[in-house]
C-alpha cells in the first residue's frame, strides 16, 4: 500500500485555529458502518450512540508546556521541543535548526534552564541534559509553552483549552485532541446513562504525528512512545468484551494503547512500556469496537489507522462529504464518530 493512497484534497480555510466554545458545540459526524451512512449531528449529541454498558476509553496523559526558546552562547536562535523523559534530567527532543546543535552544543533557555546536547540519534533526535535548579517540572512551567501542532497559527488565549478535561498525568508533547471535545457535563451525563469509563496512559510524542516520507506504508517505522494499562482498566475492558458490549476509543491514542496490549482473542492486558505499533489497513482491530475522533492529516498515519474500522475508500469518501460540508480539520477541528 502507497503513502499516496491516503492523499485528499484539503482547503487551507478548513484547518482549525481556535477550539470550539463551548468545547461540546464542536460538529459530529457520525459513520454508520454497517450501512455505509452519514449523519450530520453536534457533539453533545454523541449520548445518543452511547447506550448503558458500553465502555469508553480515555487517555489520560496531559500535555508539558514542552516548547522552549533557547540560544547558543554565540546568540544564535534554537527552538527546541520535548518528546521523551529519558532520566530525571536527561530528555530526547528535537532541535530547530539542527545545525546549531552538535554534541557538546550549550544551550540557554532563561537565567534558571539550560542544556547541553548529549547525543544525536539515527533519525535527528537529540539527547539533552537539564541543567537547573529545584523541581523541574516548576521551572519548566515557567520557561515553556504549549507546543501547538505548525499549522495552527492563532495564538491559544487559554491554554487548558489544549488539555482535556480528564487530563492527569503530564508527559505529553501533544494533546490527545478527540478528547478536546468533552466538558465535565458530559461525562457525568454519559456516566449516567450506564456507560463506564476506563483510564489508559499513551504520552503522545513524535511517533503519532511523524510525517510518513517512504511510498511504501509498510517501510515506515513509527517512533516510542510511553503507554500504561492498570489492572482495573484491564479489568473493565475485559468483562465488556466477554459480555459482547462494546469498547468505544475516544481518540487514536487509545487506539493504539488497546491494541498494542489486545490478544487474538480481543482481550486486553495490563502492563506499561514503549509501543512502536502502526495501525493501517488491511489490519482489523482485535480490541477496539467504535472510535471517536477528529479528522487527520492526509497521508498521515492517523489516517491510515482510521482506514482500519472500515476501509481506505470508505474514510476517503467520509473525508470528501467532510471537506463539502465544510467540517473544521485538525487539532482544534470537529470530530467523527465510527460505529
Amino acid at each position: 500500500m502507497k503513502t499516496s493512497d491516503f492523499f485528499y484534497d484539503l482547503p487551507e480555510e478548513l484547518i482549525a485555529q481556535t477550539p470550539a466554545e463551548p468545547r461540546d458545540s464542536s460538529r459530529l459526524l457520525v459513520y454508520h458502518r454497517e450501512t455505509k451512512t452519514i449523519e450530520h449531528r453536534t457533539f453533545r449529541d454523541i449520548t445518543d450512540y452511547l447506550k448503558a454498558g458500553d465502555v469508553l476509553v480515555v487517555n489520560r496523559t496531559r500535555v508539558l508546556p514542552a516548547r522552549l526558546y533557547a540560544h547558543t552562547m554565540s546568540g544564535g536562535q534554537v527552538e527546541v521541543l520535548l518528546l521523551k523523559r529519558l532520566s530525571l534530567d536527561e530528555w530526547e527532543v528535537l532541535v530547530k535548526p539542527g545545525k546549531k546543535c552538535r554534541i557538546g552544543t550549550r544551550l540557554i533557555v532563561n537565567e534558571e534552564l539550560s542544556l547541553e546536547i548529549a547525543g544525536i540519534t539515527e533519525t535527528g533526535e537529540r539527547h539533552v541534559k537539564f541543567f537547573y535548579e529545584g523541581t523541574f517540572e516548576d521551572v519548566l512551567a515557567r520557561a515553556g509553552s504549549m507546543p501547538l501542532p505548525p499549522y495552527i497559527h492563532e495564538k491559544l488565549a487559554d491554554p487548558e483549552r489544549y488539555q482535556t478535561v480528564y487530563s492527569r498525568e503530564s508527559g505529553s508533547a501533544a494533546a490527545p485532541t478527540a478528547g478536546l471535545h468533552f466538558t465535565e457535563a458530559l461525562l457525568d451525563e454519559i456516566r449516567g446513562m450506564g456507560v463506564e469509563i476506563a483510564e489508559v496512559l499513551l504520552h503522545v510524542g513524535l511517533g503519532t504525528f511523524r510525517p510518513v516520507k517512504v511510498e511504501d506504508v509498510e517501510k515506515h517505522v513509527m517512533h516510542e512512545e510511553y503507554y500504561e494499562i492498570s489492572e482495573e482498566a484491564a479489568d473493565t475492558i475485559n468483562r465488556a468484551k466477554r459480555e459482547g458490549r462494546r469498547v468505544i476509543c475516544v481518540g487514536t491514542t487509545s487506539v493504539r494503547t488497546l491494541e498494542t496490549v489486545a490478544d487474538m482473542g480481543g482481550l486486553v492486558h495490563a502492563g506499561r512500556g514503549e509501543t512502536r505499533i502502526f495501525l493501517y489497513p488491511p489490519y482489523r482491530m482485535k480490541c477496539v469496537d467504535a472510535l471517536i475522533t477528529n479528522f487527520h492529516l492526509p497521508e498521515s498515519t492517523l489516517l491510515m489507522l482510521v482506514s482500519c474500522l472500515c476501509s481506505r475508500e470508505e474514510i476517503l469518501s467520509v473525508y470528501r462529504e467532510a471537506v463539502e460540508k465544510r467540517y473544521r480539520f485538525f487539532s482544534f477541528g470537529d470530530a467523527m464518530l465510527i460505529v
